[in-house]
This record gives structure tokens, C-alpha cells and sequence, in this order.
């Protein structure tokens, strides 16, 4: 065992004198030391149940004759971190995650690992670690929210969002706001509709890395505190039969993951994190592939904000396994994978049956017949830029329309607040990359805004920031390069004619060769808006365009 390194032999003497100061008998490290990572914390409502998911963990790792040790890991709010100098850290924070997990696992030679994540950068984080650690380790999420309820009708945080933009336009009252504001989030738990956390957790099913019930089961169902037990009896199968994570997440199991994701309609930001989980698994995640298989993945959910359904919908209509059974039909996913259940993806998904064609549909009556991400190319975004074509109005899906250029987000929710914005335009935020902004944010509150008005169907924004999974509209984000790198969307200006093809994947500005060279020529780089501390750090190291986002540490 990797553990022996510190428990046994004379040499380890002074080891167990400090397992002893842990109170851990001899019996206990004869058995395998399982680091079990533990993203609780008191700030975020994804995460203030994880004790209870952890302790269950630790059950489940005991009764399979294990010894659990928790150590911790940190988690942002996406949502309290939204709209201010906070969103700046979220991205960031993967990376901080990952490397902090990295040397706890290292330097205590743990045997395996159990991740216990449910938020935005927390759970791509972990699943960094997982593949660059490379010892049997297994996920179980902390579930996610309840949707919440007002007059009647389910909803969810994006709805608070545009509700605030409802308010600002003078379309809703301050008291119809304050009852969103109580009734929009009603348990613990990642947000209810298929936004980042949602997705991210769903797809740990998909690679391989999870449990059934992984994304979709509640948090505040006694099924998840099952769930996590059999987590922790599992790490011990896995570490008997040496079963680590690239063996599980393998290039086929990403493909896969890409699949899913074009059928559930997931956040574009898992465009950034499959890659850069890819990356540390050591397969290489191509996005030009995405439209290709887009092309021929069906989208079969219409999840929140897309549509009117829910992640808890989509549990008792069948969950993940349910989807990835209708791709099945039609031999949409390699299914001779190994996962951690000690299966294969074929004999995972077998006799898991779609129970509710209105949240999943049948592959024969999709959505539609492609998925529901988009990747788009084009002088404004010559690399590459996402969107998430199954929440864009149809009327959107082509769009032209002039240029109103804002180099923050600030200045951009601003001019939509007080009316400046209308029919037609095309904001466009800059200077929001990983190295411009820097840290890449997320613009739920200016689309929200734009919704909020009654212009999500007749305006469309594109930024080289991010969009958050609760982002509907024709909202266009990580173009690449970004502006910070002299990219073309730093050329673009005020009144430039922007034409969007999201039915083609295209996206342009008109503009002359010549006069792109002039922009160029008089165009001059920007200092980071935050000079010192990590931030600085990491956008001095972050590999502009990569859409993992990967940090060339200097080694």
C-alpha cells in the first residue's frame, strides 16, 4: 500500500507517534489510509451539508474495512460572488484547489481518495487532482437544490437574477422581488437548474467518476446520504482491483462526457473544465470536435434556464443514466468503458428507462436534432467562442446588429440599467479573460439584465469573460484570443456591424483587412486590473486561448 511509506518499518517510528497523537489505533493503519477531501464549508448553500455527506463517507469507507481522514478543500460561491471584484477569484480557485489537493494527498500518502465536491470550480477542481494524482479515487457531490416556488410555478436563482432586471426596468415591484428573493433558493444544495454545478456534477457520472445519482439526486433526500455511503465502501473495491482514474477517464470517456453534455444542455462553462480535466488525465480535448459531435447528439433536455424543468425533474424521470440510455439507442456513446462502479458504461445504463418524456426526450422526438452547445469561429473570435444554443430564442439563433463596446462588466450593466441599450444591439464585453480581467468572470448579471427588460430575444451579448450555466439569451462568451492578448475583440468598435450564425457557427464584424491592420497598429495592451496577490500570479501564468484555462507553471 502507498501507505506504508509512513506507517510501516522502524524508519517510521516518529510517523506513527504523530498517527498516534491522531488518536488512530495500530489496527487502523494496518488497513488502507483514505483520504476523503471535504468541500464544506458554512458560505456556500451547496456546501453546508457536505459534513453530513462526509460523515456517511466515512461510514461506508469504515464498514469496507478502510480508515478514513478527512481533509478539506475550498469552494466559492458563484452566486455571492456574482456581479462584483469577487467573481474575479472563482475561476481562479480551480487551480487552488487542485494544487492544494495535490500536496495533501502527496505529502500523506494516502491510499485512495473519496472527493466530496458540489460547486462551480470546486468539482472540475477535484476532478483535476483525481487525473494528475492518479491513485483510485471516487466522487460523491453534495446534491443538488430544491427549485423553488412562487405563485405557484417553479424557479430558481437565474430567476432572481432577471427579477432584479425586471425591477430596474419597472416591470416588477419591490415586494414581488422580495418574494423571489425568499422563495428562489428553499434548501441546501448546488442551484436547482442545469447550470455549472449541476453539469459538472451530472458529467463526473458520465466519466466514469460517480455513482447513479451523482448530479441528480437531492440534496436533501436520505437517498444521498445512502449514496455517499456506498461511495466510501466503493473506494475500497477500486483500490483492491487498482483501478486509478486515467483508467476510467479516458479519451473515449471524455468523448462520451461531450455527448451527454450536447444532450442535457449543460453550462457552456463545461467547455472550459472537460478540457482542462482532460489535460491532467493526459488526453488531449480538442474542442473543434465539440461541433462534430454536436452535430450528431440530439438535445433532449430543456433543463433550467432553458426551460421549465428542473434537476430534480430530471432525477425522477431517470437521471443521467436515463440519457445516456436514449444516445444508446443510437450508438452515440462508446459503452465498453470501465467506471467506478467496477462496470462498464453498458452494464451501468442497462434497464435505466426514461420514466418522463417531457423532461427527457425520446431520441426519436429530440429537442432538436443537434446539441445544445455551440462552438463558434470567425474574425471576431478566430479560435473559438461557446454558446449554449438550447437556451438561445429561435429568433436569436441569426442575428446583425451594431456594436456597443464596454471594456467591464460594469460599465455594460450600467448602460442596460438605464435604457441605453435596445433592440438589436450587440454588447460587447472586454478585457474580461483570464489574463484581462483578470480570473475570466461571469456575466449572469448583465444577461440578466438584458432578460429582465424584455430584450432576451432581441439583443445579444458576446464577451471573452464567461456565461454562468444560469445564463439564457444569445450570450457568447470565452472568445478566444481575448482581448488582453490583442485578440479581435479588442478591435472591434462602437457601431461595428456584428453578425452572429449560431445555425452555422459563425460569428464576424465587419471590418476591411486594412482597417483590422490599422485597429491593430494603433491598438496598445492594458495593464490587469489587479496588479498584486494571486491574481496577478495567475494571470501572469494562464495560457491565453487555451480554453482549460491551464496554468504553464515554470517549473
Amino acid at each position: 500500500m502507498r501507505s506504508n511509506s509512513v506507517t510501516k518499518g522502524v524508519q517510521k517510528a516518529p510517523h506513527r507517534s504523530l498517527f498516534n497523537a491522531l488518536g488512530l489505533t495500530k489496527e487502523e493503519l494496518d488497513r488502507p489510509l483514505i483520504g476523503i477531501v471535504s468541500s464544506y464549508n458554512e458560505i456556500v448553500p451547496g456546501h453546508m451539508n457536505l459534513d453530513k455527506i462526509v460523515e456517511a463517507v466515512k461510514m461506508g469507507v469504515a464498514m469496507a474495512g478502510g480508515t478514513p481522514v478527512v481533509f478539506p478543500a475550498i469552494a466559492v460561491c458563484d452566486g455571492i460572488a456574482m456581479g462584483h471584484v469577487g467573481m474575479k477569484y472563482s475561476l481562479a480557485t480551480r487551480e487552488l484547489i487542485t494544487d492544494s489537493t495535490e500536496a495533501m494527498s502527496m505529502a500523506h500518502a494516502f491510499d485512495g481518495l473519496v472527493m466530496v465536491p458540489n460547486c462551480d470550480k470546486n468539482v472540475p477542481g477535484l476532478l483535476m487532482a483525481a487525473a494528475r494524482i492518479n491513485i483510485p479515487a471516487i466522487f460523491v457531490s453534495g446534491g443538488p437544490m430544491l427549485a423553488g416556488r412562487v405563485k405557484g410555478q417553479k424557479t430558481s436563482l437565474s430567476s432572481m437574477f432577471e427579477a432584479v432586471g425586471a425591477y430596474n426596468a419597472g416591470k416588477m415591484t419591490l415586494e414581488e422581488v422580495e418574494e423571489y428573493e425568499n422563495k428562489a433558493c428553499p434548501t441546501c444544495g448546488s442551484c436547482s437548474g442545469m447550470y455549472t454545478a449541476n453539469s459538472m456534477n451530472c458529467l463526473t457520472e458520465v466519466l466514469g467518476m460517480g455513482l447513479k445519482g451523482n448530479g441528480t439526486i437531492p440534496a436533501v433526500y436520505s437517498e444521498r446520504i445512502r449514496l455517499a455511503k456506498h461511495a466510501g465502501m466503493q473506494i475500497m473495491e477500486l483500490i483492491k482491483n487498482d483501478i486509478k482514474p486515467r483508467d476510467i477517464m479516458t479519451e473515449d470517456a471524455f468523448l462520451n462526457a461531450l455527448a451527454v453534455d450536447m444532450a442535457l444542455g449543460c453550462s457552456t462553462n463545461s467547455m472550459l473544465h472537460l478540457p482542462a480535466i482532460a489535460h491532467e488525465a493526459k488526453v488531449e480535448l480538442n474542442l473543434d470536435i465539440a461541433n462534430e459531435i454536436s452535430a450528431k447528439t440530439p438535445n433532449l433536455c430543456h433543463l433550467a434556464p432553458a426551460g421549465h424543468t428542473y434537476i430534480e425533474d430530471l432525477n425522477e424521470a431517470g437521471g443521467v443514466y436515463a440519457v445516456m440510455n436514449e444516445l444508446n439507442k443510437k450508438g452515440l456513446l462508446k459503452t465498453d468503458l470501465i467506471t467506478c462502479t467496477g462496470k462498464t458504461v453498458a452494464e451501468n445504463i442497462e434497464g435505466c428507462v426514461n420514466k418522463n418524456h417531457d423532461v427527457i426526450r425520446p431520441i426519436e422526438n429530440p429537442y432538436s436534432e443537434i446539441g445544445g452547445i455551440a462552438v463558434l469561429k470567425g474574425n471576431l473570435a478566430p479560435d473559438s467562442c461557446v454558446v449554449k444554443r438550447s437556451a438561445v430564442a429561435p429568433e436569436m439563433m441569426v442575428h446583425e446588429g451594431p456594436a456597443k463596446v464596454f471594456d467591464c462588466e460594469e460599465d455594460a450593466i450600467e448602460a442596460i440599467n438605464s435604457g441605453k441599450i435596445v433592440a438589436g444591439d450587440v454588447v460587447v464585453i472586454r478585457y474580461e479573460g483570464p489574463k484581462g480581467g483578470p480570473g475570466m468572470r461571469e456575466m449572469l448579471s448583465p444577461t440578466s439584465a438584458i432578460v429582465g427588460r424584455g430584450l432576451g430575444s432581441s439583443v445579444a451579448l458576446i464577451t471573452d469573460g464567461r456565461f454562468s450555466g444560469a445564463t439564457r439569451g444569445a450570450a457568447i462568451g470565452h472568445v478566444s484570443p481575448e482581448a488582453a492578448v490583442g485578440g479581435n475583440i479588442a478591435l472591434v468598435e462602437e457601431g461595428d456591424i456584428i453578425k452572429i450564425d449560431i445555425k452555422n457557427n459563425k460569428i464576424e464584424f465587419v471590418a476591411t483587412d486594412e482597417e483590422l491592420e490599422r485597429r491593430r497598429a494603433e491598438w496598445k495592451p492594458r495593464e490587469p486590473r489587479i496588479t498584486t496577490g494571486y491574481l496577478s500570479r495567475y494571470a501572469a501564468l494562464v495560457t491565453s486561448g487555451n480554453r482549460g484555462a491551464v496554468l504553464e507553471v515554470q517549473k
